[in-house]
């Protein structure tokens, strides 16, 4: 993917670049190409440079907030540029053309995907590897391998190095490629030096046979198809009622600007509700944080398996192609997304969007009067349909495929899914059925799903940045907890009331859900009142998405992620604290992290605060997980509470 002799000199001459239509646009294929080109006019760009991030550089969220449609519109990025062993953060002026920041990184910007390929090939080339593979019956043409994100133990090698370790597969003959793993042998590699520090090999075991492809044809050879069914179909023949202008998206009663960023995905911002004529503030932005998986077996081989899949692979890079019909209803509008590669040239990815109104035949209200019914005539049920609008996104990191979602419903109410398929990771083992001897040892923690593979056990951990503007940024967020209560003057000896408690600063506002302590969690406008007298608010419904935290408090793989130990987090609005996990998570030690921030007891009461949820799922494989997952879907919603006058979806008209 580098760029050709003739390209760069047409880049010397470069036009103007394409106009923005708004402050929180995502970088367009010119920019990208312009930060090529600003960077290595400032002396800042060998041949050798990388660059494991470029993405919009905000504005302040008070000049967006200012922007009219018109106005001039400042464009900065910021860019991660890594050049051998050391790697620099780059501020660029996009409109000045200039480079206004320059300073070493504090940390280890995301993987690129030629060190993917560079530690694939350190690691097959490598004698030990070579000879771990003879003991198998297998030569490096027989195999392909992985490299895989190492975690940070903390040890002294650890710091300041950027490693991968390294399993291998056999070849796939079909459809799935991790379905022969070569168990028991890996390498790690030290992508700062270029070579393998260590060929691990802990001994061979047989080998898997069933290639367990997932494909129409491949599943046909190895099991009866049902008989084809009529096709039942969602279908829009009026045409759709979304309208999309530049990065603006307007539906029904919603609108909000949509971009998608390298790390995250997809990217929400102002997000606004109509009520009354009126466009009201809900969210000024959000998306995704960070992802966590964790992998539960001690074995040599799998207890660094602790991916941050967001901050160390990318959501927004990693996004694939929607197919119509399967990922999306057919009639749904697909957008590309822009992303960059490792040299920093602009790569569109088509199709990583889909936007589609749903109907699956519920009501989203009804009611049926029987006291108005007479016999010469009935009165039918009064109701409407359940449409609501849905933004999806679908990225593979790794085995796994996570589909995205973010569903604006007509009563007000935002739901943010994400649906877990794909394909498990699978371990390699003796044991061809329970069985036999080795089997429960190999299975004390995983499934036997297949014969020879064990699919270890693993914990999803999802955390959302939700910047809140209700009704305005000056917010504040209570627990209003269900209590019992008893009145001696009642024969009713069992009631609950609620009893609200506003923290003053972020050390207070640090919430674990549990079932056990009911409770609503709000964030409110104190200085906006509704008809009633009631402040306006909206509350997060974490669900049985609450995930619980297993880990130790002093496991390092915790103390980089410790916002997993609290369902919800509340912080003051900074632009620069988007990511829980911290900025660089690659090899990050934990000291950066939400869990360090709130150290600084910022005040969250009646100020612009920001919301991290996290929500999760902890997977206990089965059988039925393979050869590829059904999707399991988890979220939490968004629901007002005494923000609008009445129902929403009250004034919605029947559909024609």
């Amino acid at each position: 993917m580098r760029l050709i002799p003739a390209l760069l000199s047409a880049m010397l001459a470069m036009p103007a670049l394409a106009a923005p239509t708004h402050p929180l646009d995502g970088l367009s294929a010119e920019e990208y190409l312009a930060v090529r080109e600003i960077l290595s006019a400032a002396g800042h760009l060998p041949d050798s440079a990388r660059f494991p991030l470029i993405e919009l550089h905000e504005p302040d969220k008070a000049a967006v907030l200012a922007w009219k449609p018109g106005s001039p519109i400042p464009r900065t990025a910021r860019a991660l540029v890594k050049d051998g062993a050391e790697t620099h953060e780059a501020i660029i002026d996009l409109t000045a053309r200039s480079v206004t920041a320059w300073t070493a990184a504090p940390g280890e910007g995301m993987i690129l995907f030629e060190e993917f390929v560079g530690a694939m090939e350190l690691a097959l080339s490598h004698p030990a590897m070579q000879a771990g593979l003879k003991t198998r019956g297998l030569t490096r043409d027989d195999v392909f391998c992985l490299p895989l994100t190492a975690g940070n133990f903390l040890t002294d090698a650890e710091q300041g190095a950027r490693r991968m370790k390294v399993p291998c597969y056999l070849n796939p003959t079909g459809s799935n490629f991790y379905a022969k793993p070569v168990e028991g042998l890996f390498a790690v590699v030290d992508l700062g030096t270029s070579e393998v520090i260590e060929i691990v090999d802990t001994g061979a075991l047989p080998l898997p046979r069933d290639a367990w492809g997932y494909t129409e044809a491949e599943i046909a050879e190895r099991a009866s198809l049902r008989a084809e069914t009529r096709p039942a179909t969602l279908a829009q023949p009026g045409g759709s009622n979304v309208t999309i202008a530049g990065g603006m998206v307007e539906w029904d009663m919603w609108r909000f600007h949509l971009r998608v960023d390298k790390r995250p995905g997809v990217v929400l911002s102002q997000v606004a509700a109509e009520d009354g004529g009126r466009w009201r503030s809900v969210l000024y932005q959000a998306h995704l944080s960070e992802v966590f998986v964790p992998y539960m077996d001690p074995d040599i081989g799998w207890y660094w398996r602790t991916y941050m899949d967001s901050g160390e692979y990318g959501f927004g890079l990693f996004l694939s192609p929607l197919r119509a019909g399967v990922d999306c209803p057919a009639y749904a509008t697909f957008l590309p997304a822009m992303v960059h590669t490792d040299t920093g040239e602009p790569l569109e990815i088509p199709d990583a969007i889909c936007i589609f109104e749903r109907n699956l035949g519920d009501p989203m209200w009804r009611h049926f009067e029987i006291f108005a019914q007479t016999p010469d005539a009935p009165v039918p049920a009064e109701g409407r349909p359940w449409t609501e609008l849905v933004v999806r996104s679908a990225s593979e990191v790794g085995n796994y495929d996570y589909l995205m979602d973010y569903v604006f419903q007509q009563d007000g109410l935002i739901r943010v899914m994400v649906g877990a398929t794909g394909l498990d990771a699978v371990k390699g083992a003796a044991a061809t059925s329970m069985a036999d001897p080795t089997a429960a040892a190999e299975t004390r923690f995983g499934t036997l799903i297949a014969p020879n593979l064990v699919a270890p056990n693993h914990d999803h951990y999802f955390n959302y940045r939700l910047d809140f503007d209700v009704d305005g940024q000056a917010n504040s967020f209570a627990r209003v907890g269900l209590v019992a209560q008893t009145d001696p003057a009642s024969p009713r000896q069992s009631i609950w009331v609620t009893e609200a408690v506003m923290p003053m600063t972020e050390g207070d506002a640090q919430y674990r859900v549990s079932p056990e302590t009911p409770a609503l969690y709000h964030v409110m406008n104190h200085g906006v009142t509704g008809a009633l007298g009631h402040h306006p608010g909206y509350m997060i419904m974490a669900g049985g998405a609450a995930a619980y935290s297993p880990f130790d408090p002093s496991d390092p793989p915790f103390l980089r992620n410790a916002y997993i130990d609290k369902t919800f987090w509340v912080t003051p609005h900074d632009r620069t604290q988007r990511y829980a996990g911290g900025e660089y998570a690659m090899q990050s030690d934990g000291t950066d992290t939400l869990a360090t921030w709130v150290g600084a007891d910022r005040p969250v009461h009646d100020t612009d605060i920001v919301v991290w949820a996290t929500m999760g799922f902890h997977h206990v494989p089965r059988m039925e997980d393979w050869p590829v997952m059904p999707t399991m879907w988890q979220g939490f919603s968004l629901k007002p509470h005494n923000f609008f006058p009445m129902n929403p979806a009250i004034t919605a008209r029947l559909p024609k």
